[in-house]
């Protein structure tokens, strides 16, 4: 007989004494995803380009009672990357929860993309996720405690949701390799790494979706209605379903988890 070791499940979610990088953290997903850390104890630090932003999720979240603080990054940047790792460790001493949301979606079809347009989408999506794990992981085996680590990525990097969208789910299909085979190398040190994908999520990214101006041959409204057509729930989501997976994959709930990727989209994907 194996002995086990229950906790109860205040304690299975209970992040107090831990930090946690959102980065992307400041409005939408991201900023659901901070909620819910902090809600459970974590001291988060809210990382997005916008410094007015970061500032209002964080003054949001620290109104509610909670610990947040605001950590302007670039996450396409090298630098900015490595000043966010450096200030989190300074103000909190360290890191351990890391969630790589910052993504981009601009809707362009493949005829009107560019170079420009298609680097642009991976050196947000992509390299800002191998950047950020780079040095927050890093951080995380010098301190020896081991750690958590979640990729954002979408039911688009399982099967493609609508035209304009090429370099954008090219991004999200090259985060879950990423996913996997780190979570391989880092899995010695205690450091687990998961995938979220959400389906269709009710975010201000989404809603200035809804309002682009694409081609005269594509119909944005009609095709995110036909999008809507195939959720079982009939419902977008909201960020606090993400948030709430988030955590659970953040804390001690997932123990034995790593390489793996829960899809969060109202039964979409099962159309």
């Amino acid at each position: 007989m194996f002995e086990v070791l229950y906790m109860d499940v205040s304690h299975l979610l209970d992040l107090s004494g831990k930090t946690a990088i959102v980065t992307g953290g400041a409005v939408g997903i991201g900023l659901g995803i901070a909620a819910r850390l902090a809600e459970a104890g974590a001291n988060v630090v809210v990382a997005s380009r916008s410094p007015e932003e970061d500032k209002s999720a964080a003054a949001e979240l620290t109104g509610r009672g909670w610990k947040a603080i605001a950590m302007p990054t670039d996450v396409s940047d090298e630098e900015s990357v490595k000043s966010m790792v450096a200030g989190t460790v300074k103000a909190f001493g360290g890191i351990d929860i890391l969630v790589n949301n910052a993504g981009i979606y601009p809707e362009i079809p493949l005829r009107s993309m560019t170079l420009q347009d298609f680097q642009r989408v991976i050196d947000v999506n992509l390299n800002g996720v191998f950047l950020c794990t780079k040095y927050t992981s890093e951080e995380m085996i010098r301190k020896g405690k081991g750690g958590k680590i979640i990729n954002i990525t979408s039911i688009d990097a399982l099967h493609p949701s609508m035209v304009g969208l090429a370099h954008y789910d090219a991004s999200k299909h090259g985060v879950w390799g990423f996913t996997k085979n780190i979570a391989l190398e880092l899995a010695p040190h205690r450091i687990y790494v998961n995938a979220i994908a959400p389906g269709g999520i009710v975010t201000p990214g989404v809603q200035k979706l809804q309002q682009s101006t694409m081609p005269a041959s594509v119909d944005i409204k009609a095709v995110i209605a036909a999008f809507m057509k195939k959720i079982p729930m009939g419902k977008f989501g909201e960020p606090d379903d993400i948030g709430k997976v988030a955590l659970f994959l953040a804390s001690d709930m997932s123990s034995y988890m790593t390489g793996s990727q829960i899809v969060v989209d109202g039964g979409a994907l099962l159309s």
